[in-house]
């Protein structure tokens, strides 16, 4: 079967927490795909990133540092806009949260993700919106822990649900706008961050790093991690004019691990 490949020469598209991971790779796909592309992630990294970027897709690609739990720096990066086609809501924090864990800094961690993964959704997609004309899309990144949940990672699993119900009701709202909006569901991807809470399972269940990854990938239909450009794909679909009657849905990118 040949590669399908989409065409979004002329189509601005912002990616958030496009600096790294699965946002890096969204990003790329759609830099490939001939969009005008801008990645934004709060630290400064994110000029590195897009400079690599510009270099990998043979085109430019802008850095923005933002806060998006900060109203104030949104509005401020939304000005340099003059329309938005593509909205990738991708920046999300992932840490674990025991709730019994004696450390009070567990709560400020717990405030910190909902945060960055409901409030600055929100106000990512608020702002964005005004930007966008008939045929806008949004796509949140979730997670199949959006659909399940496991032990120590609450307000992240919270967060996930929160960002699919989110997703449905914006489906209704901004129907009428012409603006559709759906969510993707990863699975284990190999990024910095799910390595890290690997290693943070690892230490918890006293399990060997090895052990877990080797249950993770068992429990998937097809074997082996994801890769972040492996991401792009469904990205690049319910972007595209081809899923122009889909909106509301939440789609697993997961190897087959969770089947809903």
């Amino acid at each position: 079967m040949g590669k399908v490949t989409y065409d979004f020469s002329g189509k601005t598209v912002l990616v958030t927490g496009g600096s790294r991971g699965i946002g890096y790779g969204v990003a790329k796909g759609f830099g490939q795909a001939g969009a005008d592309l801008s990645i934004l992630a709060d630290d400064e990294t994110v000029f590195d990133a897009a400079e690599n970027l510009s270099d990998e897709i043979g085109q430019t690609v802008k850095g923005i540092r933002c806060d998006i739990t900060d109203v104030d720096q949104i509005k401020q990066i939304m000005s340099q806009f003059a329309r938005l086609d593509i909205l990738i809501n991708n920046a999300g924090l992932e840490r674990t949260t025991p709730i019994t864990d004696p450390d009070d800094a567990v709560e400020a961690t717990f405030r910190r993700i909902i945060d960055i993964n409901i409030m600055g959704t929100f106000l990512m997609t608020r702002h964005a919106v005004r930007k966008m004309d008939k045929g806008g899309r949004i796509i949140l990144t979730a997670s199949i822990w959006g659909r399940t949940a496991v032990a120590d990672y609450s307000a992240y699993c919270a967060s996930k649900h929160a960002n699919i119900g989110f997703m449905r009701s914006m489906a209704h709202e901004l129907a009428p706008l012409g603006i559709n909006v759906n969510a993707v569901c990863p699975g284990w991807v190999k990024t910095e961050a799910s390595m890290l809470t690997l290693a943070k399972m690892s230490k918890s269940s006293g399990r060997s790093e090895d052990e877990l990854l080797k249950e993770i990938i068992a429990g998937q239909v097809l074997g082996g991690l994801l890769e972040p450009d492996d991401m792009a794909s469904i990205y690049l679909y319910l972007a595209s004019d081809g899923a122009r009657d889909i909106t509301g849905q939440a789609y697993h990118l997961d190897r087959g691990e969770v089947m809903a």
